[in-house]
């Protein structure tokens, strides 16, 4: 049986209070939080490791040596400020939180769950000092706050971490700019230098540079440190509190994976033939127990040097090893695009394939791998890419641009408009669309991209519900598709593969039935959405209320004789939308019935997600915003008055 273990709250309490050198001090913190930080990720299921672990021993020595925060309290207008731009190290991060007695233990327990520890920051959180997780924002945010402290004569220092491969992000420079015009001297920012992106060295990527020659010349003080060396993180920190006049950055030279020997960046690079795989998602059951050991190791030879008493360990889980789950053999649509990408890719040689540091999570690598001349990276930067795919579609290519939809939708938004005014062709790929993963949080949670591109002219829109239909839809997008066309893609595993009927053939604005039914029909796509209407209708069996589901891929341009034909003999029609409930399929079918005379008259409701996106496991999540099968029947069974089940 595999056994999950944190170390409790009176551990650290008994290292801050003994008689340690400060150094050791904050070592033996960090790598305690390191074991706290790896059980959290493995008990979530998902996680950053990676980043968590390079960034800990700069955090570790603000929060128990530099700042005031402790002191001061997490509440006093008089604090020092510390946040996370990048905010994917956040699991070492509330580690921490946790071993200062901000953060009760429990709640680290409930990483990535509703009610719990959203996968990226949230001011909701005690001790979270601002959301983050959309890279680029953090030093404007950071200098607001700075300037805010200012104006209101509040003391104080404000502290940004951010990544390395964040200093893409245009908004990072632009911040430098105007923080020194605008003579804001109480903010350093700190680089967590670790040199390796979701899965590549920087230098593959987009490489910086002089960094330190770059930030000076946009008038800021800069210095190196050892990231790791809390003599020279502690002697940085200090030199930076003495620098007046002007805005401070400290470039810290760190390891992805520090702590633990196999997921230490060199390392694992070397044995990942080039690749990083412990950036995000959580380690398998030996890495977990390995890893364990190596840090329990360690920790508890600091302790004996030190006459401190061994770790005391809780088990919090116990589970077998090497369970197996049903999205290590579901479909992932992903994966198919990735496919219809090298096969229609060879049939197409204008097609060129745009990516901003997210290939593997795009299923972009097979086309990467077969066309690398025809494989453009772009790093963070997603203005920078689609600018970019609208130069080149000015010279006769067809881009198809890559990132996760909630960046590439909104961040790029204007970018995207100037492109579709030019009436070129460009296919935009939005992954990591709807609710689900919703464990990183709202930050990656793309509830807003129909929306966002449905407002664009000449705009085609579509989602797939399985992989024989990304592969379709696509293939129509790249072969007759016209001005703005944008594919909607879920980045998890299908909870279930979605069968379409043999007779199914791609037609724009037409959709397809999957159950047949007499009484309503739930309208919906993709294949989250469509799985819960399928549960919702096999519910509503029981109510002997006969449901039809239909799949509607074509998400802002329904035809409206299809919509006549197939929707047309239902007296009551409900839409499930993956997205908020303004500018999504909903809407669209509405308007598509007000415009005909034969649906005009018929009811049709419109069922969204409302409100913030909840964090949590899928299920949490879709329960939470009543959007599972369960929900969904209860709330057709109220609007049609069904009599209650039989006995």
């Amino acid at each position: 049986m595999l056994k999950i273990v944190f170390i409790p709250y009176e551990n650290f309490s008994l290292v801050r209070q003994s008689a340690l050198a400060v150094c050791d001090k904050l070592r033996l913190i960090a790598d305690m939080s390191r074991l706290n930080t790896l059980s959290a990720v493995k008990k979530a299921g998902s996680g950053h490791l990676g980043s968590s672990m390079s960034a800990m021993d700069i955090v570790t020595a603000l929060y128990f040596h530099e700042m005031n925060v402790l002191s001061a309290g997490i509440d006093s207008p008089g604090r020092d400020i510390y946040f996370s731009s990048k905010g994917h190290d956040c699991p070492g991060y509330y580690a921490l939180l946790t071993a200062a007695g901000i953060l009760p233990l429990e709640k680290l327990l409930l990483l990535r769950r509703l009610d719990g520890l959203d996968g990226h920051p949230d001011v909701r959180i005690p001790g979270v000092e601002a959301n983050s997780g959309s890279l680029g924002m953090g030093v404007s945010k950071g200098k607001g706050i700075a300037l805010g402290k200012t104006m209101r004569g509040d003391k104080g220092m404000v502290y940004v971490l951010t990544g390395d491969g964040e200093l893409q992000e245009g908004q990072f420079w632009e911040s430098l700019q105007t923080t020194a015009h605008q003579g804001i001297s109480n903010i350093t920012v700190i680089i967590d230098y670790n040199k390796i992106q979701s899965d590549k060295p920087i230098e593959k990527i987009i490489a910086l540079g002089d960094l330190q020659r770059k930030i000076e010349s946009f008038g800021w003080y800069a210095t190196h440190c050892d990231g790791h060396d809390y003599n020279q993180i502690t002697a940085s920190l200090a030199h930076c509190r003495n620098i007046t006049g002007q805005p401070k950055c400290i470039i810290a030279d760190t390891i992805k994976g520090k702590g633990i020997s196999f997921m230490e960046g060199p390392q694992a690079l070397q044995t990942g033939n080039g690749l990083y795989k412990w950036h995000s998602g959580a380690p398998d059951d030996e890495s977990y127990e390995a890893g364990c050991q190596e840090l329990i190791g360690k920790i508890n030879s600091q302790l004996k040097q030190a006459a401190l008493p061994e770790l005391s360990l809780e088990v919090f889980e116990t589970r077998p090893k090497n369970r197996v789950r049903l999205k290590d053999t579901a479909e992932k649509v992903v994966s198919a695009y990735g496919s219809a990408l090298v096969t229609i890719g060879s049939e197409h040689p204008e097609l060129l394939v745009l990516d901003a540091d997210l290939s593997a999570d795009c299923g972009l690598r097979p086309f990467e791998q077969t066309f690398p001349e025809r494989f453009i990276e772009n790093g963070i930067a997603e203005q920078d890419m689609v600018s970019m795919a609208g130069g080149l579609a000015l010279q006769g290519f067809l881009p198809v641009v890559n990132s996760f939809g909630v960046f590439l939708a909104s961040r790029a938004n204007e970018q995207i408009y100037a492109n579709a005014c030019e009436g070129t062709k460009i296919i935009y790929a939005c992954h990591y669309a709807g609710l689900l993963p919703a464990g990183p949080g709202k930050s990656h949670q793309s509830l807003r991209d129909i929306s966002l591109f449905g407002a664009l002219p000449n705009c085609t829109i579509v989602e797939p519900s399985n992989g024989w239909e990304t592969e379709k839809l696509f293939r129509w997008l790249v072969e007759s598709g016209q001005g703005v066309c944008m594919i909607r893609l879920i980045i998890s595993p299908s909870p279930r593969n979605i069968v379409l009927p043999e007779t199914y053939a791609v037609a724009k604005g037409n959709g397809c039935v999957l159950k047949d039914g007499t009484d309503t029909a739930i309208v919906a796509y993709g294949p989250v959405m469509l799985n819960e209407a399928l549960i919702a209708a096999d519910l509503l069996e029981s109510r002997t209320c006969s449901c039809a589901v239909i799949n509607m891929p074509w998400l802002n341009c329904p035809d409206k004789t299809w919509a006549e034909n197939e929707l047309g003999r239902f007296g009551t029609v409900f839409v499930l939308d993956n997205h908020a409930p303004y500018g999504g399929l909903g809407d669209a079918l509405i308007k598509t019935y007000m415009e005909s005379d034969i649906l005009r008259g018929k009811k049709i409701f419109s069922y969204a997600i409302q409100g913030q996106p909840a964090c949590g496991t899928p299920q949490e999540a879709l329960r939470f915003h009543r959007m599972d099968g369960e929900s969904i029947c209860e709330k057709i069974v109220s609007q049609l008055c069904l009599p209650c089940p039989s006995a």
